[in-house]
């Protein structure tokens, strides 16, 4: 965004935050909102429900300096949310163990904001726009019911905008900490008339941890809800990002890291490796009650994202006639709608629920490739070496019932088809350069069920199972692993079956305990073949298993005193063997990778502790979290060392009439430990290491009015 621009946008916000403020101090009406769940049951709380359901609410009296989804996420036993310090890629994020082969981006879960997918039919998507500033609370859902949102769904993610409400605040907020990191953010909420609103805007800017990885990002968002009649209702969301610039340090080796953890990769510098984003989307959501007991849900998208990204391949690589390039630029237009009904009834005499819909998407990308360089002059545009339109949709049925089938158990199943098209029109056909132009269906069933036994008031147990189905993404299909023309339209998509136990407590104590265990079963995994050229090609190696623990604990230990505890153990490997390239230039793999290897970038322990202490105006927290070491490669001779980090966190308000003024600070790596914060995984390059921070401080301030 130019400066221009964000100026414009700042003083447009601010100029309104008094006046929409005023506007609802002058109107006493109210709507009702509802909750939304991530397990999409209207009528039933998700501690009835037979899944691993986990909401964390954003408080706008935090101590953090609400930028990065990892705040929220990384207290949610069986996610790990990895900040990797190099904001031209996106947040590692994996829900027990899928996803976490993602190179970039999040793949392999589905994303949500608001409702509109953040995720693409093929399962790839992104977090970088999600609002921090504007979020109410974040939902996760783990295990089996996970499948009903479709393709790639190893896990859920969705965040939600709060409606407004009347004597809602209008708050600014700033921070600033070390790396040279400061943050600016304005919000307002309120109602006028039968108008709700909720208008974020928020900018980060940061120097970076590492040499090369300075960055800014600029995010808005705005929740408009309209009481349009008896049981209607209207919602409109739109949110934009504009990421100029960030620069990638790239990955480290293992030597590089040891003998300084802070430096770039020599070839960042080179080629000024870098990547913009620029993101615009906008979704509306039409609500219609029937009678008291059916409610008809439409939801309609649309959105573009364009990307530039600056690679640090080198021209020698590009000799190759079939090569794309190292300069990538996409431009991504993207859209879908999604209608279902819901009622809610008795069956018999049971209480029951039952939800049916439709759901389509659509992107449709134009991707080029350009040489990195011109000459001499590295890092820059240079000739067209790719032009292809590659385009991505599904169409997806799902039907999910609920039946309260005593007073002490409960049923909930469903299933969803889902039929995934791929479609590749290549616009560069020179010289020995074919024409890669190719077309895929893959399509599945996935049913779930599950049962809940509920033996006293405070105690529930449940049963799940279901079916999973990955597709590929189009990143996974661009690069055949053979080392030919043409797209990887061998590959097949991922199967699994997947299985859970749980136990969720609410004493009266205020106490709360979630522990679940979990296996998911894979065939047709998969894994990287080879990489090569700066390219990563995929094949699928056979089966996997994915199996463990997770439990949270919530205890109030005594007044404004609470604790609270997440715990993950993950045992991720590959249960048959399969052969993989690790030599530059291979084509036929010919390295076994036996079965029982662990699957990369999945930690075998993970956990959180954080102690809160709340007295009258004052929010004080120390934690500890800690993860054990990443396997970095297929055949596991690379790992990243565990570790155990403490932070610390303090802040204090005071009222001022209508007003609060609040003042606060985090500390974080107290003790200036040096760590791997991620791994990037399989990196061709042996750079697979991305530093964590060592010791940093933040200190912020906010101002909100009534």
């Amino acid at each position: 965004m130019p400066m221009n621009t964000l100026r414009h946008s700042w003083t447009l916000l601010i100029c309104c935050l008094p006046v929409l403020s005023a506007a609802a101090e002058s109107d006493n009406s109210s709507l009702d909102t509802v909750e939304v769940s991530a397990t999409r049951l209207r009528g039933v709380p998700d501690i009835d429900v037979p899944a691993s359901v986990a909401t964390v609410r954003m408080s706008p009296d935090d101590n953090q300096p609400q930028v990065e989804v990892t705040e929220l996420l990384s207290g949610i036993p069986g996610v790990t949310a990895l900040d990797r310090q190099n904001y031209a890629q996106d947040t590692q994020l994996s829900i027990r163990g899928f996803g976490a082969r993602a190179t970039f981006g999040v793949r392999g879960l589905r994303l949500y904001a608001d409702g509109i997918p953040a995720s693409m039919p093929d399962g790839q998507g992104q977090v970088s726009h999600f609002s921090m500033m504007g979020a109410d609370r974040i939902q996760v859902m783990r295990g089996p019911f996970s499948a009903l949102y479709g393709n790639s769904s190893g896990g859920v993610v969705q965040i939600w905008s709060k409606p407004g409400e009347e004597g809602d605040p209008t708050r600014l907020r700033a921070t600033y900490g070390s790396f040279d990191t400061w943050t600016l953010g304005a919000q307002t909420l309120g109602k006028v008339g039968l108008m709700d609103y909720n208008i974020a805007l928020s900018h980060f800017d940061t120097g970076g941890y590492r040499d090369h990885s300075a960055a800014e990002r600029t995010t808005g968002n705005v929740r408009l809800g309209f009481d349009i009649g008896e049981r209607r209702s209207l919602s409109l969301v739109v949110n934009v990002i504009d990421l100029p610039d960030a620069q990638d340090p790239l990955g480290l080796t293992v030597e590089d890291w040891r003998a300084d953890p802070q430096q770039a990769t020599a070839v960042a510098e080179q080629f000024n490796t870098r990547k913009s984003v620029s993101q615009t989307q906008g979704g509306l959501v039409f609500e219609q009650g029937f009678g008291e007991a059916q409610t008809l849900r439409l939801m309609g998208y649309y959105g573009n994202r364009a990307v530039e990204q600056f690679l640090a391949i080198p021209a020698t690589a590009q000799v190759n006639a079939l090569h794309s390039g190292g300069n990538v630029v996409l431009d991504s237009d993207y859209y879908g709608g999604d209608a279902r009904w819901n009622w809610q009834g008795t069956f018999g005499s049971m209480p029951a629920e039952l939800t049916v819909g439709v759901n389509t998407d659509r992107q449709r990308q134009l991707r080029r490739g350009y040489e990195n360089f011109v000459g001499a002059q590295l890092g820059v545009r240079g000739a067209i070496r790719r032009n292809e339109i590659n385009t991505v949709s599904n169409f997806d049925q799902f039907a999910q019932l609920w039946l309260q089938l005593t007073d002490r158990w409960s049923l909930l199943a469903g299933a969803r088809h889902s039929k995934v098209t791929f479609d590749s029109d290549d616009r560069y056909i020179v010289g020995t350069n074919p024409d890669d132009s190719g077309r895929k269906s893959y399509s599945d069933t996935a049913p779930v069920a599950g049962v809940m036994f509920h033996p006293i008031e405070s105690l529930r147990a449940y049963a799940s199972i279901g079916k999973g189905f990955e597709t590929p993404t189009f990143n996974e299909l661009s690069y055949r692993a053979d080392g030919g023309a043409g797209l990887a339209f061998d590959l097949k998509p991922a199967v699994s079956r997947n299985y859970e136990l749980g136990v969720k407590w609410r004493p009266s104590s205020g106490v709360a305990i979630d522990a679940a265990l979990f296996q998911a079963d894979t065939d047709d995994e998969l894994a990287v073949a080879r990489n090569t050229g700066g390219r990563s090609s995929y094949r699928n190696v056979g089966a996997a298993r994915r199996r463990g623990f997770e439990t949270s604990v919530n205890w109030p230990l005594a007044q404004h005193w609470n604790a609270e505890l997440a715990y993950t153990w993950l045992d991720a490997s590959f249960t048959s063997n399969y052969l993989i390239c690790v030599v530059a230039g291979c084509t036929v793999p010919d390295v076994t990778v036996p079965s029982g290897s662990p699957i990369p970038g999945v930690p075998e322990h993970e956990g959180l502790l954080r102690v809160n202490f709340t007295p009258n105006a004052w929010t004080l927290a120390l934690e500890a979290t800690g993860s054990a070491g990443l396997v970095a490669n297929d055949n596991a001779t690379v790992a990243s060392p565990g570790y155990v980090i403490f932070n610390a966190e303090a802040g204090r308000s005071w009222e001022f009439g209508n007003s609060q003024l609040r003042v606060f600070t985090r500390l974080e790596n107290l003790l200036d430990r040096k760590y791997v914060g991620s791994v990037i995984v399989n990196e061709g390059n042996s750079r697979f290491f991305e530093s964590g921070p060592d010791f940093s401080a933040m200190i912020g301030a906010q101002w909100s009015w009534r």
